[in-house]
């Protein structure tokens, strides 16, 4: 490039290994006729960055590691660079957002009926004619967001400070990468998430996307494991309707023992009705535990209003969801019969969003969330 009216400047770069005064020119691009700054080009700053590309990444990598903007900044000063939590803040902003267009773009491709062939190719490739099974489950935890009226003053006025929305999520992995440790507790080997704060229909696009890039097509046996979420079956129902479907066996078993309690007064006799109905539902006797519940239809009107409710409300549960019951069956072909992955998922991921004076934009959020799920999901040099 050729620079008309070149000129002497300093950039001032904060690096790993401290801050850098470096002799520049800058001048008017003779093909643009833009001011530009040829050093700053070269070294990847833009026109204003401050950070070298590498600290850059470091910070956004801390910022997802650690509890707050405020210890990555201490963490860094540890390392020799002075940073405060609003640089560290900026930084995942900018980055969280051109990340998040990278993946945007790759939910597309895969969505793309044009472009979804090389995704299922790419997704056999990686599966090298291994057999394998795939496991889905999914599920959403509340985020506290600043309201539209955020700040609104004096305090003592009602308004919108605060808002709750649902950031549903999920996890994908292979049956085959469960494991035991020692101490017999269940450990998965890999698996690849995925989190959106928006409606059903965006996230379903996503989960989608990122299971079909993990052998969905190539799949001996898909499963889904949730909850009674009317939204989450609708989204296995339009993206998933093949797969094998069960409820989260503790879930089932609360809403069993809502009847005990319903049906019993008394905790010892309400144990002692609803134990053998959860070894039976357990071990393959589903449509036994089926038929217990519709013949206390009978025995409503003999209950007083609320436990009559209860028992009603539940047995229609049940009824909806009799084939996600087949415990024995769906554990025998390698299939959990809870989702304990997924709600250890959602407390994770909880631990760094929602910690006490935590109020996200729901910009901020998405940003952050966006460069922690590249790096669970092993994408983070990738990106980089």
């Amino acid at each position: 490039m050729r620079l008309i009216k070149p000129k002497q400047t300093t950039i001032e770069i904060k690096t790993l290994s401290g801050d850098l005064s470096i002799p520049a020119i800058y001048g008017l691009d003779s093909a643009t006729n833009q001011w530009i700054n040829p050093l700053r080009i070269r070294l990847g700053l833009g026109s204003k960055k401050a950070c070298s590309p590498e600290l850059v990444e470091r910070l956004c990598y801390t910022a997802a590691q650690s509890l707050s903007y405020e210890s990555c900044a201490r963490i860094a000063q540890k390392w020799g660079v002075d940073v405060c939590d609003s640089t560290v803040q900026q930084h995942v902003c900018r980055e969280g957002a051109r990340i998040q267009a990278l993946r945007d773009e790759q939910v597309e491709e895969a969505l793309e009926p044009r472009t979804r062939l090389n995704v299922v190719a790419q997704a056999a490739r990686q599966c090298r004619g291994e057999e394998f099974s795939l496991i889905i489950m999914l599920d959403g935890w509340m985020i506290r967001e600043r309201g539209a009226q955020w700040g609104w003053k004096p305090p003592e006025d009602q308004a919108a400070r605060v808002e709750w929305h649902e950031m549903k999520t999920g996890i994908v992995f292979r049956v085959e990468d469960q494991a035991k440790t020692q101490s017999d507790r269940g450990v998965i080997l890999r698996k690849f998430y995925e989190a959106w704060r928006g409606d059903a229909q965006d996230f379903s696009r996503r989960l989608y996307a990122l299971a079909l890039r993990q052998g969905l097509h190539q799949a001996r046996h898909v499963f889904v494991v949730a909850d009674g979420g009317i939204w989450i079956w609708n989204i296995v129902e339009e993206r998933f309707g093949g797969a094998h479907q069960l409820l989260d066996f503790y879930h089932a078993s609360q809403h069993l023992h809502e009847v005990a309690q319903a049906l019993h007064e008394d905790g010892a006799r309400a144990k002692q009705w609803v134990e053998p109905l959860l070894h039976q539902l357990k071990h393959g006797g589903e449509a036994g535990v089926i038929k217990t519940l519709e013949q206390l239809a009978s025995l409503i009107e003999q209950l007083d209003d609320d436990p009559a409710k209860t028992v009603e409300r539940n047995i229609h549960y049940f009824q909806e969801h009799r084939e996600r019951l087949h415990y024995s069956r769906m554990a025998a072909m390698g299939c959990p019969m809870g989702s304990g992955a997924m709600e250890s998922t959602c407390s994770q991921l909880q631990d760094r969003f929602k910690r006490t004076g935590q109020f996200w934009t729901q910009a901020g959020a998405a940003h952050l969330m966006t460069l922690e799920i590249v790096r669970r999901n092993g994408e983070w040099e990738f990106f980089w």
